[in-house]
């Protein structure tokens, strides 16, 4: 199987020989599978009425570590897989509107969190002249930042199904998960 990561690029933010930028790529490619699309007919809700909150990092194919389908779940994604407020919209979003019932957390070996403070708040500032109103939510410990997400969803008011809410550990090298008891 050939992967966007086994394809040479160009350095970033550059245009290839041929004029196309990264965007032209996916736009293309777009293109090619709009042709062979046909609408599966299927609602928003998902299948297996579980919401998959996970990290954003390139390595973690969600799908396929899941044995999940078009149409499974709903996947929300974000740096470091942690609950914010946002996460919690969606979630509130999935289970009220679309019935989704169970929450799956997943954090990953090797997090880029595990390296930032919140010092990159300040920097930002420094660089821009704004401070952002959002936390960087950067975590020293993977195991506890998991038990702190799963807290979090099982105490939001917003929730309606906080019972069925599990997380896990993805290692980016083994491709396997650890569950991670929440006590």
């Amino acid at each position: 199987m050939t992967t966007s990561a086994s394809v040479p690029t160009e350095p970033e933010g550059a245009i290839a020989g041929d004029g196309t930028t990264v965007t032209d790529r996916l736009v293309g490619a777009n293109q090619r599978y709009a042709a062979a699309f046909a609408d599966p007919g299927m609602d928003a809700r998902p299948v297996l009425h579980v919401a998959v909150v996970a990290c954003m990092d390139a390595r973690l194919d969600l799908h396929a570590a899941l044995g999940l389908e078009l149409g499974d779940c709903h996947t929300i994604r974000n740096a470091g897989g942690v609950v914010t407020d946002d996460v919690i919209r969606s979630l509130t979003i999935s289970q009220r509107a679309l019935g989704t019932r169970s929450v799956v957390l997943i954090h990953h070996t090797g997090c880029g969190l595990e390296s930032l403070t919140e010092d990159f708040r300040h920097d930002l500032e420094m660089e821009v002249g704004q401070r952002p109103a959002w936390a960087v939510e950067a975590f020293r410990d993977v195991e506890q930042d998991v038990r702190q997400s799963m807290q979090r969803v099982r105490t939001s008011p917003f929730l309606l199904h906080t019972d069925d809410v599990r997380g896990f550990v993805f290692d980016v090298t083994t491709g396997l998960l650890r569950e991670i008891d929440p006590g």
